[in-house]
């Protein structure tokens, strides 16, 4: 048994305006600020499976350090942190275009530039790759392939640039600016990453305006959710072997249950608190790897549902 507790929800019946994510639990303020509480939750074949204890304060910090870190580049929706699983920030009308940057020929989803490529496929994304290129390659420069934000729990559809701005998702200035951000921070993110011996190979921002109709970045930044990371001290000789680059294994769940049942249409079987504890660890571990940072461990059996409670007291 975990000596933490996992957080499975943060319904605060004295905050105004919930809304539930698949992971975070939102809270908008009459004043223009939301709240957003990173649960335990881990979401996975459309549902959440498990909750995997200390998950929701590693997704908030590794976020808040990779904001700091970028706030130069580009102003984000932040405005304070008064707990280790929530931050505080202005409330943006999401712009409905996710930007994915990468680096590297990677990816398992239908979208993504590895399978279409292995497909035949060598436009995409409004641009073009070259032939001859391996799985996980880096790529000659990073690039952006876009996908429509499915608001509507729908899948995401991949885009141009000239599908964007022509059919009004975004118009030229605004995909000038966000495609020059993403860049830009990913940029950033493959440097520092660098330098905590690891490889950035690809990620996804999220864009949105405020009030006045500034573009800022919103959502979470270069986590262990929306970035893969590989070790580069291995990747070499893995890539030239043909294997898999070394990564954050934090799939133990996911793949546990794959094996044993079609979880889109089955019933999940009971997942044993084992491989909880062992996705903690992970996420634990690629906190402190990608910000070279100790985790700050909450005490033992703390509820932190009753100490976000404490922490949010004032905004009641």
């Amino acid at each position: 048994m975990s000596a933490f507790l996992p957080l499975h929800e943060a319904v605060i019946p004295e905050l105004p305006n919930y809304y539930r994510g698949k992971v975070r639990e939102n809270y908008d303020l009459p004043d223009g600020r939301r709240i957003l509480i990173s649960t335990d939750r881990l979401s996975a074949f459309d549902r959440a499976i498990a909750s995997i204890p200390l998950k929701g304060q590693v997704l908030t910090q590794t976020a808040r350090y990779w904001f700091e870190r970028t706030a130069d580049i580009c102003p984000n929706h932040v405005l304070e942190y008064p707990d280790p699983n929530v931050v505080v920030g202005k409330r943006l009308d999401i712009l409905p275009v996710e930007m994915v940057v990468r680096g590297y020929l990677a990816g398992t989803t239908g979208t993504s530039i590895l399978t279409l490529y292995k497909q035949g496929q060598r436009e995409m994304y409004g641009i073009r790759l070259p032939d001859g290129l391996r799985d996980n390659q880096e790529l000659p420069q990073a690039i952006i392939t876009p996908t429509s934000k499915a608001f509507d729990g729908g899948h995401d559809e991949p885009l141009s640039a000239a599908q964007i701005v022509g059919g009004g998702l975004l118009t030229q200035t605004q995909w000038d600016t966000v495609s020059a951000h993403a860049l830009a921070l990913f940029a950033r993110g493959q440097k520092l990453a660098g330098e905590r011996g690891l490889i950035l190979a690809d990620t996804k921002y999220e864009f949105g305006t405020d009030a006045e109709g500034n573009i800022l970045l919103a959502d979470e930044i270069h986590t262990p959710d929306s970035s893969r990371y590989w070790f580069a001290e291995s990747y070499a000789e893995r890539f030239e072997s043909g294997g898999k680059p070394e990564s954050f294994d934090k799939d133990f769940v996911r793949n546990w249950v794959v094996a044993r049942c079609d979880p889109y249409k089955e019933e999940l079987p009971p997942i044993p608190q084992e491989l909880i504890d062992q996705t903690s660890a992970v996420y634990v571990r690629a906190y402190e790897t990608i910000t070279g940072e100790a985790f700050a461990y909450p005490p033992e059996g703390e509820d932190p549902l009753e100490r976000i409670r404490r922490n949010l007291a004032k905004y009641f």
